[in-house]
């Protein structure tokens, strides 16, 4: 059962990490996919599975992952993401109705990144 989100345009580089990002998946640019930003462009993350231990994520790119490690077609699969996939960010589930609810920007703690590129 799928559930549907609600969301709308944003920049993720005006706002913080961890939000819920709606875009298009690197390898099916016709599915669309929701995930948590984890790491932002210049950021060093600790990867889960990924083929390099830690990332430096590029210019213009994001590391996002899905809720469930290890089950998730996310950055750990596939890399960093591209701005330019990205579309809006998910603000609230509605479907299924037992779901409802606002998503909170929050990160776990075991996946912040290891450093922060200074602006």
């Amino acid at each position: 059962m799928a559930c549907v989100f609600l969301g709308f345009q944003y920049s993720v580089k005006s706002q913080g990490y961890a939000i819920h990002h709606s875009g298009r998946s690197p390898r099916n640019p016709e599915q669309k996919i929701i995930k948590r930003v984890i790491a932002l462009e210049g950021d060093i993350i600790k990867t889960i599975g990924y083929k390099k231990k830690y990332v430096k994520v590029p210019h213009g790119h994001i590391w996002v992952e899905g809720d469930h490690h290890g089950h998730s077609f996310d950055s750990n699969a596939f890399g960093p993401v591209s701005l330019g996939l990205l579309h809006g960010r998910a603000t609230h589930i509605l479907w299924p109705p037992q779901r409802w609810q606002k998503l909170q920007p929050m990160l776990p703690p075991e996946r912040k990144p290891l450093l922060r590129e200074q602006e």
